[in-house]
């Protein structure tokens, strides 16, 4: 019975066998909706495709998903082509995705809004990151193909309308799985090793295939982190690319790139006939303005009588010379006594007699502090000896010389009645001289002091 049961890797492995030998789970067209979606760090992608009956497990390997382009998302119809096989750890069938479109709508035309959605939240296309072009640019690059018409258009125009400014040719692949990479590198390389004042990036028209380098996020990085202004000129004025929602200037062809970079020679030499024929009638108004005031100056008194002026003008100084003495002697007579009425002040502030009458103030004072100390201390003295005369009666000392004497207990307590002490005890006397040990042979007691 033992050789009866299977393993379950053995069984997996017989139907993962059996499936891939079917031919009619080989080349599988498939639609449905995407759920549960999830993009790994490794780049494969893990998803289920559904319809409103059933659903089945499929994943799509990084080798395939990047040509996507468009992003997988939750809830988004597509169109599948893919195998059946067998995920044998879990013991499951599952889709083996190879290709995948969008159902109803071109994968091209999603991921240009996928991206262009994506670059608009991070500030691509803010008008606040936009440069000014130059007026009057000195060197030009253009990135497009050097074989197509659109290059031969922007050269002729450049020539046409500003044929003193140099033309760099930066040629690059415009279409073709390569064309984002090359694209992006020239624009980059414009940046570090070129003096260019401005750079006109496109090509000519073509369908969305062919103008799809222009719509890589590698273009757009390139345009956005450039520091000289980009023009935008991709295909037709109906073409539209993320290339030029990005650039500093969108033009509508190449031609129209040109006509953008540079000014007109025409419009620039009407507009320097113009400054010619202002400046000409400035300086014609201000000759006229300068001969009339000249005549008007020929006419006046001074050239006409110049004699009887300079002797006005005599009178007028001496009178001047008059005035400015006279002002003189009173300026010098206020200052002068100034000058005294400070002097006086000076003397009678000066330090000296400042000191000596600070001098005879101290004087004073240290005789009335004297005085006053003296008074003070002799106050002092007389209290300190009636304090002492007091302390000297109350000294228990001086009783005792007048031939007082203090009883105390044979454990040196002081003996104050006869009712505190008993017959043949032994008590200590205490004299001004000495001490006295005794014992008590008799004890009298008197109650009103006489001894009745």
């Amino acid at each position: 019975m033992e050789g009866k049961y299977l393993t379950v890797t053995a069984l997996t492995k017989y139907i993962k066998r059996k499936l891939s030998a079917d031919p009619h789970l080989k080349n599988i067209w498939l639609k449905g909706e995407i759920s549960n979606f999830k993009h790994h760090s490794r780049g494969h992608m893990y998803l289920t495709i559904k319809d409103d009956r059933a659903r089945i497990q499929a994943v799509m390997f990084a080798g395939n998903n990047r040509r996507l382009k468009f992003r997988p998302e939750n809830g988004m119809n597509v169109l599948i082509h893919g195998d059946i096989g067998v995920f044998e750890q879990f013991g499951q069938y599952q889709l083996y995705i190879q290709q995948m479109e969008p159902d109803g709508i071109g994968s091209l035309y999603l991921a240009f809004e996928q991206l262009k959605e994506k670059l608009h939240k991070q500030g691509y296309f803010n008008e606040d990151y936009k440069k000014s072009l130059p007026k009057f640019p000195e060197n030009i690059g253009v990135i497009t193909s050097p074989t197509g018409a659109a290059v031969r258009d922007i050269i002729t125009t450049i020539k046409r309308r500003y044929p003193i400014v140099q033309t760099t040719i930066i040629p690059v692949l415009v279409q073709g799985e390569n064309a984002p990479g090359s694209i992006a590198d020239a624009i980059s390389r414009a940046n570090e090793e070129t003096n260019c004042d401005v750079l006109i990036v496109g090509r000519g028209g073509g369908s969305i295939e062919e103008l799809w380098g222009f719509n890589e996020e590698a273009v757009a990085n390139a345009i956005f982190h450039s520091h000289i202004p980009v023009i935008s000129a991709v295909g037709h004025e109906t073409d539209i690319t993320i290339s030029d929602f990005v650039a500093d200037v969108r033009a509508p062809t190449p031609t129209g790139a040109a006509e953008i970079a540079v000014p007109s020679q025409l419009d620039l030499a009407d507009k320097i006939n113009g400054m010619r024929r202002s400046l000409t009638r400035v300086i014609t108004d201000q000759l006229t303005a300068s001969k009339q005031n000249l005549n008007r100056m020929k006419q006046s008194y001074a050239f006409r009588y110049p004699e009887q002026l300079i002797t006005q003008k005599e009178q007028e100084l001496d009178k001047y010379m008059e005035r400015l003495g006279k002002a003189y002697q009173l300026e010098w007579k206020r200052k002068y006594e100034s000058l005294t009425h400070l002097n006086s002040r000076l003397v009678a502030l000066h330090p000296r007699q400042q000191i000596e009458r600070t001098d005879k103030e101290l004087k004073q004072l240290t005789k009335q502090m004297t005085y006053l100390m003296t008074s003070h201390l002799e106050q002092h003295s007389d209290r300190l000896q009636k304090a002492l005369e007091k302390l000297s009666l109350l000294n228990p000392l001086e009783t005792m010389k007048r031939g007082y004497a203090i009883t105390y207990s044979a454990t040196g307590d002081l003996i104050k009645s006869v009712k505190s002490v008993s017959e043949a005890e032994q008590i200590s006397v205490k004299l001004a001289d000495g001490t006295l040990n005794c014992h008590i042979l008799d004890i009298k007691e008197e109650s009103n002091g006489r001894g009745e």
